[in-house]
């Protein structure tokens, strides 16, 4: 009866949800086509690639910290603080004068697209039971596949047509009826709480308590007597500026700078010491901002592990499909944009239909037969032909947004459905900062691959003053000016093989995850039921089981 009580309005917040998640989805692709413009208005080339390092750096260093909050103070407040401070970096940046304040803009506007991601995917698991949670991610799914395709071509027209400041304003309309319907329709009732299925010191769990006994309330803002949440403030401050040295290393190092100079060895030194000194804060913390159970609890530590390698391995084919698809098999920048959107038309798809899989034979056996997948269509790569067709790629990006539509959506709904409602932002924000770690990770360690492989090919090259680095061979193939028939064909050669290397890499990258999941992956991930809402009259909901081995599914 709860239940049906609160459905009326779970279309308005899902409404909320994908309309927030839309601003953060839509920030980097409608950006990339506008940058020309951008930096012929603004100047600044020497450091426009900071418009999206920036934003990335803020939007991961501050998850867990915006998770922990969540659980503290609830998910809407922070949902509400995201969007707003979001749109007053989208006001500042429409309003830059060069590319130095447009930079620090984006800082903003990543603060708050730090917010709105952990908190919409907490949210969302807030609102469905475990087996109705792929109907809500599925949608989520969709507004980042339409982002991926509709991002670049919408940012070409305001940047072609009309001027690249209306990217930011465009923010305005859609965060502001996000706004309104997150204000007006989301409510978060008391719940209580009860234990999860494994301690805090990860040890076995406790006989329960009667429900009379165990029932209380979750800790919430006070404003008569009582104690008040404390906020770890010495704990967010290590954790965020450990965050930024670490992100800024990973991304900067190799481009900025070489990787093992002066600047690299001292972010990365810095990165060391800023992480004991977290370690000791967070250890001495009443209520720390990274809980030591998130990685106790077997269960959390293995996804963080398996997710992070998925966020490594997703750099192949969003940064250097694209680079394959105009240098090698001769495409325009639009028709190299399709090639990579194929991974997004069969992602939400899979992801939609995942229940089904999971439901029969467990999070774990799905999550391991999306990631077995993955790795064939990784290995598969390497053995397309030279210089190939454009269908050849397009058909094994189908296959791979397939796959990793049934790896992820899995272990995100199962680590969901480890922890109650009070763990619950902490434990979603863990495993999206792992995930966009991995692809900072990713994006320095293939970069390095590749420009490697670069560099072996064309020491054998046919002429001197040849480019060095795969971003210059591919602006040299874009514009091949004096190279000869013989040079252009070496170049493409050397892209392919770097790009081979790159797939192989990100193969590597699969198959750790698949170790992850079958060596340090429980067998089957034990599910919190949160116990309902102020109660109710009528029946009471159904007791949370594990799909695998739910006797209504079926599955041994």
């Amino acid at each position: 009866m709860a239940s049906v009580r609160t459905e009326p309005r779970r279309g308005p917040v899902v409404a909320a949800l994908m309309l927030g998640m839309a601003l953060a989805a839509l920030d980097g692709t409608i950006l990339s086509t506008a940058v020309p413009q951008i930096v012929g208005d603004l100047g600044g080339f020497s450091i426009f690639s900071w418009l999206f390092s920036g934003y990335l750096l803020a939007a991961t260093v501050t998850l867990p910290v915006y998770g922990k909050l969540s659980d503290t103070f609830g998910r809407k407040p922070v949902l509400v603080a995201g969007i707003v401070l979001f749109l007053i970096g989208s006001v500042l940046c429409a309003t830059a004068w060069n590319m130095g304040s447009l930079v620090a803009f984006r800082v903003v506007q990543g603060l708050g697209g730090g917010a709105i991601q952990g908190t919409v995917q907490t949210i969302a698991a807030d609102l469905y039971p475990l087996k109705e949670r792929p109907k809500i991610q599925a949608k989520l799914s969709t507004v980042w596949a339409t982002s991926a395709v509709a991002g670049p071509a919408l940012g070409g027209l305001l940047a072609g047509y009309a001027d690249w400041r209306w990217i930011f304003l465009i923010n305005l309309p859609v965060g502001a009826v996000a706004l309104y319907l997150t204000v007006r329709h989301l409510r978060e009732p008391g719940r209580a709480a009860t234990p999860t299925s494994d301690r805090e010191d990860g040890g076995p769990a406790r006989k329960p308590a009667p429900t009379s006994v165990r029932r209380r309330r979750l800790p919430r803002p006070r404003t008569g007597a009582g104690p008040r949440p404390r906020i770890d403030w010495a704990g967010a401050l290590a954790v965020f500026a450990t965050g930024t040295l670490l992100v800024t290393a990973l991304v900067q190092g190799g481009v900025a700078w070489p990787w093992l100079s002066a600047p690299s060895i001292a972010l990365l030194a810095g990165t060391a010491l800023l992480a004991g000194v977290t370690f000791l804060v967070e250890r001495r913390a009443a209520d720390p901002i990274i809980p030591g159970w998130v990685w106790r609890r077997r269960p959390i530590a293995a996804v963080n592990l398996a997710l992070g390698g998925l966020g490594l391995l997703m750099i192949a084919p969003t940064v250097f499909l694209p680079t394959y698809a105009q240098s090698v098999l001769g495409l325009g920048p639009i028709a190299a944009g399709f090639v990579l959107s194929a991974i997004t038309l069969t992602w939400p798809i899979s992801a939609a239909l995942c229940d089904r899989v999971y439901n029969r034979i467990g999070f774990r056996r799905t999550a391991i037969t999306g990631m077995t997948s993955a790795l064939l269509v990784l290995l598969a790569f390497p053995l397309l032909p030279f210089p190939g067709q454009a269908w050849q790629p397009t058909v094994l990006m189908l296959l791979l947004g397939a796959a990793l539509g049934l790896f992820q959506l899995p272990l995100i709904i199962a680590v969901q459905g480890t922890v109650g409602w009070s763990e619950r932002g902490t434990a979603t924000a863990s495993i999206l900062f792992y995930r966009q770690l991995g692809q900072s990770v990713g994006a320095a360690l293939f970069g390095a691959l590749a420009n490697g492989v670069i560099s072996n090919r064309l020491a054998d090259s046919p002429g001197t003053g040849l480019p060095r680095d795969l971003d210059s061979v591919a602006h040299a193939l874009d514009d091949p000016g004096e190279l000869t028939a013989r040079a252009a064909d070496f170049l493409r050669r050397a892209v392919d093989s770097a790009v081979d290397a790159v797939f192989l890499g990100a193969a590597t990258a699969a198959a750790l995850s698949l170790l992850v999941l079958l060596f340090l992956a429980p067998r089957r991930f034990p599910v919190h039921q949160d116990p309902s809402p102020d109660p109710a009259p009528g029946p009471q909901p159904h007791k949370a089981t594990d799909p695998a081995t739910d006797p209504a599914t079926g599955a041994s």
